[in-house]
């Protein structure tokens, strides 16, 4: 098969394929080379961005050699780890291509699928997910959380999918640079893409056991991955109208707050009751300062939401160089 060629600086690429890497000083070359296999086979340009999310073995060394030989990789370092989600978010947004595409840098993921993933997408989806449909990961420390966390992500967010948190996916350009990640929230992407109207759907795909190394995740995550749950069900549902929940909230406890109070104070007017020591006065006094707290977090959370959605073009990494064909490597400015 004859090699395609990499797109022409400054000429959009077919595709990006983005893939973050955390001392994988074992898997670096391999993947490259299936990767690149695979992408010649497909047909069309592309570029591979390969993302060192502050590795501490081999792994720049090794970038740096495969970014010297291959015209169509694009290595970004960050200044330290920062984590999947932003190391994803360093090559989303360097990403050219009109179909960017995501995957580990472990070898879990078969290159082969992004073909797979690409068919599917021309059916008019703007998002085809990965789904691990037979995982090899173990049963308790890692595939029943899996299974819990999807389960209520897919009824939370309405979305579909089996498989939230692989990150084999393909994205149209458009939705993927609509979306701005933050925190740890790389495996809900498609449900926040779900806001925007994107059509998402996913496919089964090949999931082995890593050759080298151990990996990142365990079960000490679940509390995270609950939490950041939540977080994405605030962004779908309230971070537009925050005060349509804190509020609610608050009006809520203001409501019980006077009732409770209109009763006590019957019960001094009518009957002559002692109401200074009663349990219930107390509550009444307390539902009350939290209805107008809630009312006060709901207004405060209008002004934040507002001034969130007009400056949004803060970054959550850091980079420390980037290495291009278009131009010498040199540190970020």
């Amino acid at each position: 098969m004859d090699e395609q060629p990499s797109p022409r600086p400054g000429a959009r690429p077919a595709y990006s394929v983005v893939v973050p890497f955390f001392n994988e000083e074992r898997s670096c070359r391999l993947l490259h080379e299936r990767l690149k296999k695979v992408m010649d086979s497909i047909g069309g340009s592309y570029e591979l961005i390969f993302v060192d999310d502050g590795s501490a073995d081999r792994t720049p060394d090794i970038l740096r050699e495969i970014f010297r030989a291959d015209p169509a990789v694009k290595v970004i370092r960050l200044r330290r780890n920062f984590g999947q989600t932003a190391a994803l978010a360093a090559g989303f947004d360097e990403a050219r291509g009109d179909v960017v595409i995501s995957m580990d840098g472990d070898l879990q993921h078969d290159p082969e699928d992004i073909r797979r993933l690409l068919d599917k997408m021309r059916e008019g989806y703007d998002i085809v997910s990965g789904w691990r449909k037979e995982r090899k990961d173990l049963l308790v420390t890692r595939r029943i959380p899996s299974w819990a966390a999807n389960a209520i992500m897919r009824r939370l967010s309405g979305v579909p999918i089996r498989d939230f948190g692989t990150t084999l996916k393909a994205y149209k350009r458009s939705v993927i640079k609509g979306v701005k990640l933050t925190g740890e929230l790389h495996r809900f992407i498609p449900a926040l893409a779900s806001d925007l109207g994107a059509r998402i759907t996913e496919i089964p795909i090949a999931n082995v056991n890593r050759p080298h190394g151990k990996s990142h995740y365990g079960l000490w995550r679940t509390t995270g991955v609950l939490l950041d749950i939540i977080t994405v069900k605030f962004f779908l549902s309230y971070s537009r109208t925050p005060m349509r929940m804190f509020g609610s909230m608050g009006l809520v406890a203001l409501l019980f707050g006077f009732c409770f109070g209109l009763y006590e104070a019957a019960q001094k007017i009518v009957f002559g009751r002692s109401i200074g020591k009663d349990a219930l006065v107390q509550l009444s006094v307390l539902l009350i300062i939290l209805g107008f707290q809630f009312i006060s977090l709901g207004l405060l959370g209008e002004m934040i939401s507002r001034i969130y959605f007009e400056t949004r073009g803060r970054r959550i990494y850091d980079v420390d160089e980037t290495w291009s064909h278009g131009g010498a490597p040199g540190a970020a400015g």
